[in-house]
Order: C-alpha cells, then sequence, then structure tokens
C-alpha cells in the first residue's frame, strides 16, 4: 500500500476524533445523553467503510482510473445500505427520527465524504494522461 494513502488514513483519523470529541462536546453542553444514538458505533463504522472505499479504489487506481468515480459512487451505496440496515431501523423504533439521531450517523458521514472527494480529487489531478 502507498505510503500517501497510509498518511491519509491517519489525517482522517484524526479529522474523525476531533469532530467526535466537539460532538460529545455540544451533546454534553446541552444536556443530551453522550454515547446515545449508536454515536460511537456511527464513527466507527464509517472510519472503516471509508478506509476500505480508499484501499479499494487505491489498489485500482493505476489500472482503471476512469472508474474511480464509479466505484466511488457505489462505496457511497455501501454506506447508506449500511445506514438503512443498521442505523434507520434503530432510529425508527420510536416513530420518528430525531435530530439528534439524524447527526449521530450524518456528522461523521459528512465528515468522511468531505476528506475522501478532497483525497480523490487530489490523486485525480496529479494523474499523468
Amino acid at each position: 500500500m502507498k505510503k500517501e494513502i497510509l498518511k491519509f488514513l491517519a489525517v482522517l483519523l484524526l479529522v474523525l476524533i476531533g469532530v467526535f470529541a466537539s460532538h460529545l462536546f455540544i451533546l454534553q453542553n446541552i444536556e443530551l445523553p453522550i454515547f446515545g444514538d449508536r454515536i460511537v458505533l456511527s464513527y466507527v463504522l464509517n472510519y472503516i467503510l471509508a478506509a476500505a472505499i480508499l484501499i479499494f479504489i487505491n489498489s485500482k487506481f493505476n489500472k482503471k482510473s476512469s472508474h474511480t468515480g464509479f466505484i466511488f459512487l457505489a462505496g457511497s451505496g455501501l454506506k447508506f445500505l449500511v445506514f438503512f440496515l443498521v442505523f434507520y431501523p434503530f432510529y425508527r423504533e420510536d416513530g420518528t427520527m430525531s435530530t439528534t439521531e439524524f447527526a449521530a450517523f450524518f456528522i461523521p458521514y459528512a465528515t468522511c465524504l468531505i476528506l475522501e472527494v478532497a483525497y480523490l480529487s487530489k490523486q485525480l489531478n496529479n494523474q499523468d494522461y
């Protein structure tokens, strides 16, 4: 595996830890349960899925770089599938999805998505034609 992907995965982990700590701090300050809504599972699964998708894309990047976008979209679809299989049934148990439940999934998802797009766009822009 390239050193660059390992660096990025370390940066992704550090950023997610910072966002997670901020998320918990905000929840604590507005006096909501800090470890409710499967928040830890959400951050862990989003990191694992983002890392797996980027490692897979990185392994295929040189051979089929024109397919990178399609692989990325399939990975995003996989993330939504995990959401609907793992989180959605739990969040809908009471008949409604609260803001804290939505935030528990969406904040780590959006953080990973933004960093993944930044990494992949950098990789595609540095490509030789």
